[in-house]
């Protein structure tokens, strides 16, 4: 591998290897960090897998030398965001500072908190009213005022609420019940409208980040499709499968209830105001600067069945 070629990526879930099959599509060498450093059938057979600790900074400078852009894509346990997700995020911008990279890091829409339904945009204040979005509102300042301090060379993708092949959150409990004919499991309204984002489109705005001067010291969100209800979606799902698919709606109390037994349950109920009014992300900014457009619902819903059937 080339100097200043190499483009590496923390985490190996569904938005990194998103990330790194666009990656590979445009010609980079790519080089994927894990706690376990084991391949995995699902990363394309060109990307190196590494064993890493993302909290160690000594090793993320490692694993990082030589490398022309990292990415961010590792998370903690959703549980365990206050303690873990800051430390871990920190380490691996040191690393970046030290050895010169670009960083580009994978986000979410928590900190700009309930915006009353009012679509949400890349310029508007941080006013995070949650813990998770208060975790969120913290490193996504660190990182900016890193970058304007000169210690890096940043940009923040973001998308709203995303599902997708390889995805075990969203997919797992909203779409993958339909196939076994389980009831799928939403939260909220069934009549707000919701931005969507599919996360292969997640991914190719990262990589799109990592490889365009213009997109530093900037926060751009994934390409999206318009929004639409729950009720919608699962319209959507039901074209798709060629069957009616049944819900469950969770409600605040059940929530609370499960949540004594599921720490990452227990952790969605303060986000609960996203599904319970409009909760609209503005994707233009990006799809305008670089072209990018995102994936229609159907054709993502078809691509997310298809992978949860294989």
């Amino acid at each position: 591998m080339s100097q200043n070629e190499l483009h590496v990526i923390f985490g190996t879930g569904a938005l990194a290897k998103w990330t790194a099959r666009e990656l590979v599509r445009l010609g980079k060498p790519v080089r994927m960090v894990s706690h376990s450093g084991k391949a995995d059938p699902r990363i394309p057979a060109e990307v190196e897998v590494v064993r890493g600790d993302a909290y160690n900074v000594n090793r993320n400078i490692e694993v990082t030398k030589g490398a022309a852009a990292v990415y961010q894509c590792a998370q903690p346990l959703y549980h365990q965001w206050t303690e873990k997700f800051p430390p871990m995020q920190k380490a691996i911008l040191d690393a970046v500072s030290a050895n010169g990279a670009k960083f580009i890091v994978g986000d979410n829409l928590y900190m700009y908190g309930d915006t009353n339904g009012q679509p949400i945009r890349e310029d508007m204040p941080y006013q995070p009213h949650t813990k998770k979005g208060k975790v969120r509102a913290q490193m996504s300042t660190a990182v900016m005022d890193a970058h304007r301090a000169g210690r890096v060379r940043a940009a923040i993708g973001r998308a709203s609420n995303f599902f997708g092949p390889d995805d075990n959150a969203v997919t797992s409990f909203a779409i993958r019940p339909a196939l076994a004919g389980k009831p799928v499991n939403l939260f909220g309204s069934m009549d707000q409208p919701h931005t969507f984002s599919y996360v292969a489109d997640f991914g190719k705005l990262l990589a799109t980040l990592g490889t365009r001067e213009e997109a530093l010291g900037q926060v751009w969100f994934t390409p999206s499709p318009a929004p639409v209800t729950q009720a919608e979606l699962v319209k959507i799902m039901e074209d798709v499968l060629g069957q009616k698919v049944k819900f469950m709606l969770a409600s605040r109390m059940m929530m609370n209830v499960l949540g004594l037994f599921i720490p990452a349950l227990r952790e969605s109920v303060e986000m609960l105001y996203e599904w319970n009014q409009p909760f609209i992300m503005d994707s233009s900014k990006a799809q305008k600067t670089f072209g990018l457009k995102p994936t229609p619902l159907n054709d993502a819903m078809r691509a997310t069945i298809e992978w949860c059937i294989k």
